[in-house]
């Protein structure tokens, strides 16, 4: 099952990734990136890979554990 994977040097807090996937990401007062569930489910996977590929500083990944 594949894991999210935040690159927190790299992340800037601009919710590109929570516009994708509301569920999965959060962008919190202070402009840090919380994650709601790092192991989405198969119904969530497409929303997860849209969040990875919206993210203009690359710092969410994909990884297979």
């Amino acid at each position: 099952m594949p894991r999210i994977v935040v690159d927190y040097n790299k992340c800037t807090g601009l919710g590109m990734c929570e516009a994708e996937a509301p569920d999965l990401f959060e962008v919190q007062d202070d402009g840090s990136l919380k994650v709601l569930n790092d192991t989405p489910g198969s119904d969530e996977l497409a929303a997860a890979q849209a969040a990875v590929d919206a993210c203009p500083t690359e710092a969410l990944t994909l990884v297979e554990d």
